[in-house]
């Protein structure tokens, strides 16, 4: 077994020896310092996984569905039998680029305007500018994302986030 160098509190990073009590103290940033923030719970992103994959089979299409966290992670995730291996991938960059606020198709008619956007923000890691990304927001606060791809057509695949997404009446896209 390695002996620890520190030997005592006071030689922690970031401590103080108190001279009257030999206590450290931290000097730790204090709550001030953090932020609060919310995402959305592996309970919430299973069950739109469940109501996009019901609109799917409504559809009688095959779907990748994929629920990302507001940090990008992969919270829920579903690849329909029959549903293209190659759409894991597009289902999950839909997700992450919407965590941009916007859906994907918005994104996609901002950037096609300017031509260094449009040339630029495809070639970016994760990026999917194409329709069928939705962010995930409650109390316009992006909580996470939904990405869809798999079926025939970009519709399919709008229409069945439309489905998830009504369990969250607020995060609904106006039409």
């Amino acid at each position: 077994m390695e002996e620890c160098w520190l030997t005592k509190p006071s030689d922690l990073p970031g401590s103080v020896k108190d001279s009257n009590t030999m206590k450290t103290q931290s000097k730790t940033p204090t709550m001030a310092n953090v932020v609060t923030k919310h995402s959305i719970s592996s309970e919430l992103a299973q069950k739109m996984v469940d109501e996009a994959v019901a609109k799917a089979r409504e559809l009688g299409v095959t779907e990748n569905v994929a629920i990302l966290d507001d940090g990008g992670n992969l919270k829920a995730f579903s690849r329909m039998d029959g549903a293209p291996i190659l759409s894991i991938e597009i289902a999950q960059n839909k997700a992450y680029t919407a965590l941009f606020g916007i859906s994907t198709q918005e994104l996609f008619n901002f950037i096609q305007g300017d031509p260094s956007l449009l040339a630029g923000m495809p070639t970016l890691p994760r990026m999917a500018a194409w329709g069928g990304g939705f962010p995930i927001k409650v109390n316009g606060e992006v909580v996470g994302a939904i990405g869809l791809s798999g079926a025939p057509t970009v519709q399919n695949d709008v229409d069945c986030a439309m489905a998830a997404l009504a369990l969250i009446p607020e995060a609904v896209p106006a039409d």
